[in-house]
């Protein structure tokens, strides 16, 4: 394993260039202290879990101090907010630090988020705050340990350097980790300022390192843009299965990776609602749990849109025509999954889509029923979770065909039960635990998030000892309002 003074760097997006991103230092948070750490993203650079406890990586995680490879640079970028166009995004509280070389040779960003003022801070004092540091260090991890592909969270920095928000509070800083940093904005920016070589320039870049396999295609291009697309279905259908609303679905916020990013005012579905709107600041509910499927197509448009100088648009049309396909596909695959299926059979759309109708108004809780219908033999399953439904009626009688559907499909129950444990979680991250982890931490005590992050770390797992964080929210956690505000 190795130590902080180990890592190997090579920062290819630096080199594209002052066109891509400017450089720019940290600016130091006061006094800082380690809030919580990552063994498991330490591990993805290879360095050793003891490095958490290495005082450099404080000073580094706090932009007191750089690696000597480091090129720390703010990228450039714009995107659709709320399906609003705004010219001139970037990096305004974020920098890239550089590129880490792993001892399998895979890249990783290492990127600093609350790190100071940029030139694409539009007027804003470019920090973090440490609530939603740490939202996005449990969001990333946990995301992560479900399945859900994700950027990846090393660690939190918090500090006596006041930030002023609503109110005064803590500045933090978050070291994440991910293989690009590349967003849909990014192609977007230099598409609508005419860029057209900076473009091409930035497309070769991405599909060179990021999608080697779309060179040996006659299109390159074409197939890199199905490849994202693919991603992000595959991606969108894991939030459904799983009940995560992220929120702020802007095409500034979508990986070209198909991984989840720049978490916000994000929320797992606590009681089961395809209405929910995680964010109180979207007024129209734009980016609602059940309106995630399209918005992300219409991102998917919008980054077609920019390809557009190189790409044939009928050819970009026909990729898009296998979104939502190839997104019913895995999240069909997924809930038969969690329902203790292993094979299809043609009436198993409709078998969900009953099951989430009848859930919508009863107060079910989307996490613990598909856990709990898990735990025992169908029929003693269905008995328990009868009463958590307004319908009775229409629970009986999808109970009724869900019976025979696992009998026709037959194997052993205890198989059955096994199979369902591993793919429908006892933990999730609900916005009250982490609520609760936050106070904690603003009053200097950092042991509950810590706590929080190990149990969330093995979400499938049974913990004795931490069954109060597999328990129902108290009804206050269910109406908690979650801002942008960082």
């Amino acid at each position: 394993m190795k130590t902080l003074d180990d890592l190997r760097f090579d920062n290819r997006f630096a080199r594209l260039g002052d066109t891509f991103s400017t450089r720019v230092l940290p600016q130091p948070l006061d006094d800082p202290q380690l809030v919580v750490a990552s063994a498991d993203a330490l591990a993805l650079l290879d360095l050793d879990p003891a490095v958490a406890d290495d005082p450099r990586l404080v000073q580094i995680a706090s932009g007191a101090a750089l690696w000597s490879e480091a090129e720390p640079r703010a990228m450039v970028y714009s995107g659709h907010q709320f399906g609003s166009y705004n010219p001139r995004l970037g990096d305004g509280r974020g920098l890239l630090l550089g590129e880490v070389i792993n001892d399998a040779g895979e890249h990783w960003d290492l990127h600093l988020k609350g790190a100071g003022s940029t030139p694409y801070s539009r007027m804003g004092d470019g920090r973090a705050v440490l609530r939603s540091s740490i939202r996005e260090f449990l969001a990333s991890e946990h995301l992560h340990a479900l399945g859900i592909p994700s950027s990846r969270a090393l660690c939190v920095t918090g500090s006596d350097t006041v930030v002023y928000r609503e109110r005064p509070e803590r500045g933090a800083m978050l070291m994440r980790l991910a293989h690009s940093h590349v967003r849909f904005g990014h192609f977007e920016y230099f598409y609508y300022t005419r860029q057209h070589e900076a473009l091409r320039t930035l497309l070769d870049h991405v599909v060179q390192w990021h999608y080697p396999d779309c060179l040996e295609h006659p299109e390159p291009y074409t197939f890199f843009f199905r490849a994202v697309l693919e991603r992000t279905a595959a991606m969108i259908a894991r939030w459904q299965a799983y009940g995560f609303c992220h929120g702020v679905m802007n095409t500034d916020n979508m990986s070209i990776l198909g991984i989840t990013f720049d978490f916000g005012p994000y929320a797992f579905l606590d009681d089961f609602d395809a209405r929910f709107i995680c964010n109180h600041s979207d007024d129209s509910g734009r980016y609602s749990f059940e309106n995630q499927v399209p918005i992300a197509h219409w991102n998917l448009a919008a980054l077609a849109q920019a390809l557009t100088p190189f790409v044939e648009v009928e050819r970009l049309r026909a990729s898009m025509d296998l979104f939502l396909p190839l997104y019913e596909a895995e999240w069909l695959d997924l809930m038969r999954r969690r329902l203790g299926f292993t094979l299809a059979q043609e009436g198993d759309k409709a078998l969900v889509q009953r099951l989430l109708q009848l859930m919508q108004g009863s107060a079910v809780d989307y996490t613990r029923f598909f856990r709990e219908l898990g735990e025992h033999a169908p029929e003693a399953a269905l008995q328990r979770l009868r009463n958590e439904f307004v319908d009775l009626a229409g629970f009986d009688a999808w109970a009724a065909e869900y019976r025979a559907r696992s009998e026709a499909e037959g194997g052993d129950q205890a198989d059955r039960q096994a199979r369902m444990a591993q793919v429908n979680p006892r933990y999730i991250l609900r916005n009250y635990l982490a609520q609760q982890a936050i106070e904690a931490a603003e009053a200097g005590d950092y042991a509950p998030v810590r706590e929080l992050h190990r149990v969330l770390s093995r979400p499938f797992d049974e913990q004795p000892g931490m069954e109060r964080y597999a328990e129902r929210p108290p009804e206050w956690g269910k109406h908690l309002e979650i801002s942008c505000s960082s």
